[in-house]
């Protein structure tokens, strides 16, 4: 109950912050995203060399937030955000050096989704609308994890999650993917909307899956314990990552064909 009470007490302090700066844009969205730029960073150097503020972090980090800045040319900001990677693989462990050079695009390729999703002409309720979508998901699968139970998904990555969860995250994004388009006054159709809705539910869980697994390979429990009772920034905004970047790719390639929200 401590620990619930504390995850609780955590995510009400720092929600209204963020949304916030989703709702009310420039330049208060961009600040937070070159502060989670520098705190993501931060937790992937702390993952995979367990060390603090070292070489590769800050070179990971300021390629990122640099590479941010330099969006308007796509090309440029990711040789500056591949740069800074190699930087922070050369100075990494020998074994770990090829993960720490990830860390680079893991780290931009979703920040710079968001901004991209932001800057749309319906970037507010877009933006918005990922987050309900990916914290229903986290919702549905819970609840159908645990009231259903049954296989595990990924047993050996993570031992709690299971494939009714997983339909139960789809089944919830979907619903709220159709509520909330509709409220916030999406044209496109309640089966289209579902459907996007269903897909980033899985990628949501894909990319929770994923840095499980890294944190595994770390011998990790959480990212870092910047969050009281939700441990690191990571454990809380991976599924997000994900998805934020499924979707930052699909507004991209439906932009020529006058994509309809």
């Amino acid at each position: 109950m401590n620990s619930l009470m504390l995850r609780t007490v955590s995510a009400a302090v720092l929600a209204p912050p963020v949304l916030a700066a989703i709702w009310f844009g420039t330049p208060y969205f961009e600040a937070l995203v070159l502060l989670a730029a520098g705190i993501m960073a931060w937790e992937w150097e702390l993952l995979i060399s367990k060390t603090s503020f070292g070489v590769p972090g800050i070179a990971l980090g300021l390629a990122a937030i640099v590479g941010l800045f330099l969006l308007p040319m796509p090309l440029l900001a990711l040789a500056v955000v591949g740069g800074g990677a190699m930087v922070a693989s050369l100075m990494a462990p020998v074994g770990s050096r090829g993960w720490m050079a990830l860390g680079g695009f893991y780290i931009f390729l979703p920040l710079a989704s968001f901004v991209v999703l932001r800057s749309a002409p319906e970037g507010q309720g877009l933006v918005i609308w990922l987050f309900l979508i990916v914290w229903a998901t986290d919702i549905g699968a819970y609840v159908a994890g645990l009231s259903i139970g049954g296989p595990k998904l990924a047993p050996s990555i993570s031992p709690k999650k299971t494939w009714a969860g997983l339909v139960g995250g789809m089944v919830a994004a979907a619903a709220i993917a159709i509520w909330a388009g509709s409220w916030f006054g999406f044209v496109s159709s309640s089966l289209k909307l579902g459907l996007i809705g269903a897909v980033l539910a899985v990628v949501a869980q894909a990319g929770d899956l994923f840095e499980s697994h890294v944190k595994r390979l770390s011998g990790a429990k959480d990212s870092s314990q910047l969050i009281p009772g939700h441990g690191g920034f990571l454990d809380r905004v991976d599924g997000l990552m994900a998805a934020a970047f499924a979707l930052g790719l699909l507004r991209l390639a439906t932009l020529e064909g006058e994509w309809v929200w």
